[in-house]
């Protein structure tokens, strides 16, 4: 990419959480846990859908891509932080660089709006359960998944074709641990008048749609709760979407922490501290949530348990699942 003094920009440099080489190996270790931890969680959840027929219905459908995108959420950023801290090099190519904006717009555009079908999902079941089956049929749970990996495979190409009409004029270091789009457009030393409108428009339809069709449902939801006559009642209905709703709590606090705390300090070390949660810690989290308070889940860990327990006695000796 030519720029404007004539030279030839070839890469950017990601300054991380912090210089200091004794923390180094601290950070190294946190991550590489939370990053195992929330790959194999969602792994988890995706082989135990697959694996169970009690399990093989729209609302673990959903689940189940879930999980597929918040693996490759954090396979997008930590990965190369994690291999810049063994080999001690901050160095991120241009392209490098490009490639990992468009998976990280792409990937957190799909987890908002995915969480969207999901509500929406819930709402069918619980305002319209006699006509649940007819509702959430086949195709439309297939439109319902397919709708928003293409809208959000166009909206991560528009941002990244947007970035790569930029130039920088001197080394770029990326006060973060990967390359945000944000950062990178305030590192331009062209005109970014466009980049910000653009941004702005995608964050108010492309994030605040999903976030009113949930306030929507859910709306609808605790209408129809409040008509259940009985308190047992109540309870089975706000518990088929409690586990949902707490994963919504965690998405959207944490994406409005990063966007707070941003805002208030205009310090990017805060601003990547602050984007570790929804990052790492809201994928990691998200399967403990979802076995914890799912009985279905749980049900089909055990089963899943036990017919491993039975086809490798071996192995497993005495061991019995929970």
């Amino acid at each position: 990419m030519e720029l404007g003094n004539n030279t030839q920009f070839s890469e950017f440099f990601l300054l991380g959480f912090s210089a200091d080489p004794e923390l180094q190996p601290l950070i190294f270790g946190l991550f590489l846990s939370m990053y195992l931890i929330a790959v194999f969680g969602n792994l988890i959840i995706i082989l135990v859908t697959i694996s169970d027929s009690h399990l093989h219905t729209p609302m673990y459908f959903f689940l189940s891509n879930l999980s597929f995108v918040d693996i490759c959420f954090t396979s997008t950023t930590i990965p190369k932080m994690l291999k810049n801290i063994q080999t001690q090099s901050k160095v991120i190519t241009y392209e490098g660089c490009i490639i990992q904006v468009y998976f990280y717009i792409f990937f957190a555009g799909l987890d908002d709006f995915l969480l969207t079908v999901m509500a929406y999902d819930r709402f069918v079941a619980i305002c319209h359960p006699l006509h649940y089956t007819v509702i959430m049929n086949l195709r439309l749970c297939g439109l319902l998944v397919l709708v928003p990996w293409m809208m959000s495979a166009m909206n991560s190409l528009l941002q990244s074709l947007m970035v790569l009409k930029l130039t920088f004029c001197r080394e770029v270091e990326i006060p973060h641990f990967f390359c945000e789009l944000n950062q990178m457009v305030q590192l331009a030393c062209s005109d970014t008048f466009l980049n910000d409108m653009v941004m702005y428009l995608e964050s108010v339809l492309l994030a605040g749609g999903p976030f009113a069709g949930i306030i929507y449902s859910y709306s609808k939801i605790v209408s129809s709760i409040r008509k259940i006559s009985s308190t047992q009642g109540k309870f089975k209905a706000f518990s088929t979407c409690a586990s949902h709703f707490s994963v919504v709590l965690l998405f959207y606090c944490t994406s409005l922490g990063v966007y707070l705390s941003s805002a208030a300090t205009h310090s990017s070390h805060s601003s990547a501290t602050a984007s570790v949660m929804y990052t790492v810690v809201t994928p990691m989290l998200n399967p403990f949530i979802y076995s914890l308070r799912n009985k279905d889940i749980k049900r089909a860990l055990k089963r899943v348990c036990g017919i491993v327990g039975i086809k490798r006695p071996t192995v497993l000796g005495q061991m019995k699942c929970p």
